[in-house]
Parts: C-alpha cells; sequence; structure tokens
C-alpha cells in the first residue's frame, strides 16, 4: 500500500460541479459551477493516442488523491489551470475516513 503524507497534495485544484440551464427549446446547456479548492496529487496512469473523426487523440487517465471529503461525486470534475480531469470514480482506498481517491480522465476543453 502507498503512503500518503500532506506534503504530497502539491496541486491546487477546483472542484467543479454541473449545473443544467435551460435553453429555451426544451433541452439544457451545461455549465459548471466552483465548488471550492482542494489541494490534491496528481498522478498520471495511462496515456494512449488515437484516431477519431479523422483527427489525432489522446486518452489520458489519472489518479488525483485529495483530502476526504464526502461532496466529491463522480458527476463533477476536477480543473487544474487549464485542465480538466472528469470524475469516473470516488474511492476511499488508501485510508477510509482520511483520504478520497479521483479516478479521472483528462479532457480537452
Amino acid at each position: 500500500m502507498t503512503t500518503i503524507s500532506i506534503g504530497d497534495l502539491r496541486h491546487r485544484l477546483t472542484l467543479e460541479t454541473p449545473v443544467d440551464v435551460p435553453d429555451g427549446a426544451g433541452g439544457f446547456e451545461r455549465t459548471w459551477q466552483d465548488g471550492g479548492v482542494v489541494w490534491g496529487r496528481l498522478k498520471p496512469l495511462s496515456g494512449r493516442e488515437f484516431v477519431a473523426k479523422g483527427k489525432l487523440a489522446s486518452r489520458i487517465t489519472h489518479e488525483i488523491t485529495v483530502r476526504y471529503r464526502t461532496d466529491v461525486l463522480p458527476s463533477m470534475r476536477l480543473r487544474l489551470a487549464t485542465r480538466v480531469f472528469e470524475i469516473l470514480a470516488v474511492i476511499d482506498d488508501y485510508e477510509p475516513g482520511r483520504w478520497r481517491t479521483c479516478h479521472c480522465e483528462e479532457v480537452e476543453h
């Protein structure tokens, strides 16, 4: 098991919550609301490049560990400056009640 220290949480991330705004035509437009700042450890896991719709694209996955919070959900995302990380799953795998690990995919924004 990996040990995490408070000094490993060196990335200042913004937690963002989805907000669906009606578009007036029966649908909605998704915007993101700032849910506060969290400090986290960013650990790249895998990456690959592929061709999608005739252009080169990439898929990069990360493990982001933050202090334990009950309000971190897979419907949210994390932002580091201009980088955006969609949360795919949230796990308490190191020390339950102390850390939350978010399995994320970095997306182009």
